[in-house]
């Protein structure tokens, strides 16, 4: 014991009052799964793209591009300008919005790299928090759909917002999209509220509006002056064409919206641990992007300073070089493909087996995730019985399925749907 102290004042602690937080479901999931002995265990819970051997794949393209940075003799550790990487910026922009987007011509776009799409939304948040609808405003009212990434609740809470509230989403019993709901959210949210929208590949259900149904989301939107902002996660992987996976934000951008799109290059390039995103803001023009950016870079200054260059300058060169950038498209086409012959498989086993209910959605949707339609109950007895490692939501990640797993997992699902209810 050090000398003067007595044992009543060393058991002390100034974070005595500190309560133990809940472990994120998804981790926790995967530590379980790790945990398990058992030998046919399948991982269908973490959000990452896995091979058909369930080993994660470092895409081809990387590789040859991490061997051209170690070679490039110009390339320092100085520090980046605040804002990140402009080829970086500028690049990640154009995939997001086109090539021959008229308000990249029209100098009215800008970008913040970010540390992943949740550094991106962050600061988005930050920003419209204090300077949207009123300098430090809490109050303005933040959609987010129901179900969505668990993330987009607290990324807006934590930013300040008060009032951040659900709208209708996914439609459980015809498993597919509420678009009546979502409308009718849309028509009865105060004006200037921001909706968070899923670019492509909702997740976690995997359902997307058609162009038609977007083409109405937008009407009412601009009708009544909400504010999108479009969280793109899976742009490519979802379809595997990177221009049909941002149809939705390039609609927007051509009707005339003012608007912010977080990128995440964590999926498409495969750069999990790199943490690469991008804030994409479209504005009226380039006065008013000129003062936005002006104060999200006193956000980053505050927040993390000055972005890491690793996976901003793999995801540069292979985006600025024609030859890389459609290497690059094959890989991502690669993965879309493997994700829809798992679909294809899983929906036709379950059919084969004759499991109650219609699966139908599970070809319906899009890009890593499915929402199965599976209870809770159900969810339970997949990974206390079968050792299958699911979402309590029923989500499935695409890609946990594998040729070698697939028997097993349709198998457990029909034992969880005709044994529990």
């Amino acid at each position: 014991m050090a000398a003067g102290l007595t044992p009543s004042i060393r058991a002390m602690s100034v974070f005595s009052e500190v309560p133990q937080a809940p472990p994120v479901a998804v981790f926790k999931l995967s530590a379980d799964f790790r945990e398990d002995s058992h030998p046919q265990k399948v991982n269908l819970g973490v959000g990452a793209y896995r091979t058909d051997d369930c080993q994660p794949w470092v895409l081809p393209v990387v590789k040859k591009v991490e061997r051209l940075i170690v070679e490039d003799g110009s390339l320092n550790h100085e520090y980046l300008p605040i804002l990140g990487l402009p080829e970086f910026r500028s690049a990640s922009s154009k995939v997001a919005l086109g090539d021959d987007s008229a308000a990249i011509k029209d100098n009215r776009v800008g970008g913040v790299q970010a540390l992943g799409g949740t550094g991106a939304l962050r600061i988005g948040a930050e920003f419209l928090r204090r300077w949207y609808n009123g300098v430090n405003n809490t109050a303005t009212p933040i959609y987010v759909s129901a179900p969505t990434w668990e993330n987009h609740n607290s990324v807006f809470a934590d930013a300040g917002f008060k009032d951040i509230r659900p709208y209708h989403y996914w439609d459980a019993a015809k498993r597919g999209l509420d678009l009546d709901g979502l409308l009718d959210d849309l028509e009865k949210a105060p004006e200037r509220s921001v909706f968070v929208l899923h670019a492509c590949a909702h997740n976690p259900t995997g359902t997307d509006p058609t162009p038609e149904e977007w083409k109405k989301i937008s009407e009412i939107m601009k009708r009544r002056s909400l504010f999108v902002f479009f969280d793109s996660a899976y742009q490519g992987f979802a379809s595997g064409d990177l221009d049909k996976d941002a149809w939705a934000i390039r609609y927007f951008v051509s009707e005339g919206f003012e608007l912010f799109v977080a990128q995440s290059f964590s999926k498409n390039f495969g750069l999990y641990n790199e943490r690469v995103g991008n804030l994409t803001v479209v504005a009226q023009d380039g006065e008013n992007l000129s003062r936005i950016l002006s104060q999200m870079e006193k956000i980053v200054r505050t927040t993390w300073s000055n972005p890491p260059s690793q996976g901003a300058r793999i995801v540069s060169k292979t985006l600025n070089s024609p030859e890389l950038f459609a290497e690059w498209k094959g890989n991502v086409k690669t993965m879309a493909e493997r994700v829809l012959l798992m679909r294809d498989q899983l929906k036709a086993k379950l059919q084969a087996q004759g499991t109650p209910g219609t699966w139908d959605h599970i070809t319906q949707q899009i890009g890593m995730f499915s929402f199965t339609g599976l209870n809770p109950k159900q969810v339970e007895y997949m990974i206390k019985e079968k050792h299958v490692y699911l979402m309590a939501s029923g989500r499935i990640n695409m890609c946990g399925l594998t040729t070698k797993n697939i028997d097993y997992v349709a198998q457990s699902i029909h034992d969880a749907v005709t044994k529990v209810q």
